[in-house]
């Protein structure tokens, strides 16, 4: 896939927010600030900033990115806001992103981290009609692990107040609802298996899967993990560190499990092919543990899949977010709705518990990211980018 058609598909996802925009005051931007403005709390916005940016192309973050410092702030155009980052998501695909496997021909330097939320701090003229200076807004668009980034208005969602709650929400959230929904024919009573369950998009995966009155089995890491998925619901959870996953299944569901939401690849993506039921469904939404490989992918038995499939008259499916658009609307209404009423837990791991501390400011998207690739995460793993406002004019 090209980059061009990657930043495509970005835009025609976060386009799929326009709809739930709250009411806003009209508000007139004098856009002849010459880089030299002030936003909403009375402080200069800096003329430079610090942000990411991949200058080798490589599976490895650490080796791929690097901080710069003294990066020009972007000014936005007639339709754009500028939106001072406070917290950015981390994704596992962010891997892929920095290898290059999205388009083969990308050359560096290019900008990396795909979401975020913040405040608009100024915009264009014709982009005031809709936003208000100071408005908490969440977006989809390449680039955002930076400071400042300027996003086309109509690819933002305005939110009630900045916190990372609803940045769970606009990748990983919809990835588990629209998949499930389209693929996954939920119904009573069918057994649901999601690996990495603990995860950003695995903890969606596993409380949509209860909504639809299904019984979920869930994979991780530790007990800590497994404690968090029994309090979200999930029935069974599996720490394959210490349990066979593959005989814990075939033991307790001798017919096999009806859908599997799979996301880490190699021998748990041949166990999860092995223990499908008759009709039953596997999706694929990422294979983690393979995307720091310099092929990426992982080895698998591939020649023994016809077998599995034919004789069960199983399914797999790919699943990736751009490509399955028509759907997203309808997700993140819903999604939100579930999180207002407080239906919906959206687990958010800061890093608190990481070895160095709390992931802050853009020189700990590289721990994140580490933290991440061990396995230590619970729920999503967000940066946050604090910014003091004492520069006063």
């Amino acid at each position: 896939m090209s980059l061009q058609r990657i930043r495509a598909s970005s835009v025609r996802l976060a386009r799929g927010l326009q709809s739930i925009r709250t009411p806003c005051s009209r508000s007139i931007v004098d856009m002849s600030y010459s880089h030299h403005f002030v936003d909403f709390h009375g402080s200069k916005i800096p003329s430079n900033m610090k942000k990411l940016v991949v200058t080798k192309i490589s599976p490895n973050f650490r080796e791929a990115v690097t901080l710069i410092s003294n990066a020009p702030v972007p000014v936005p155009g007639d339709g754009d806001l500028l939106i001072r980052n406070r917290f950015v998501g981390v994704n596992a695909s962010d891997v892929n992103f920095t290898s290059g496997r999205y388009d083969t021909t990308i050359t560096p330097p290019f900008d990396v981290g795909f979401e975020g939320t913040g405040e608009v701090v100024a915009m264009g003229l014709s982009a005031s009609k809709t936003y208000t200076i100071g408005q908490p807004v969440a977006y989809v668009a390449t680039g955002s692990f930076a400071e400042y980034i300027v996003v086309p208005a109509n690819v933002a969602m305005p939110v009630p107040s900045i916190k990372p709650d609803y940045l769970t929400l606009l990748i990983s959230g919809t990835t588990a609802y629209i998949s499930l929904k389209e693929l996954g024919n939920l119904s009573e009573g069918k057994k649901v298996l999601v690996t990495a369950a603990a995860g950003g998009t695995g903890q969606f995966a596993v409380q949509l899967a209860k909504k639809a009155k299904c019984y979920v089995i869930g994979t991780c890491s530790s007990d800590e993990k497994a404690g968090f998925l029994k309090s979200i619901g999930c029935d069974l959870p599996i720490n394959y560190k210490k349990e066979n996953v593959f005989s814990i299944l075939k033991k307790e569901f001798p017919e096999g499990v009806d859908v599997v939401y799979e996301s880490v690849g190699g021998s748990m993506f041949d166990n999860s092919v092995r223990s499908l039921a008759p009709n039953g469904h596997l999706i694929i939404i990422g294979f983690i543990s393979g995307y720091q490989s310099s092929g990426g992918i992982l080895p698998i038995n591939a020649s023994a899949l016809p077998v599995y499939l034919l004789k069960k008259n199983a399914s797999i499916h790919g699943f990736f977010l751009p490509e399955n658009m028509a759907g997203y609307k309808e997700a993140i209404v819903s999604l939100v709705k579930l999180q207002t009423s407080g239906d919906l837990i959206c687990e958010v791991d800061y890093g608190d518990l990481s070895p160095e501390g709390r992931f802050t400011g853009l020189e700990s998207v590289f721990r994140a990211v580490d933290y991440m690739y061990m396995g230590k995460n619970i729920g999503k793993i967000v940066v946050e980018l604090p910014h003091p406002v004492n520069s006063k004019l």
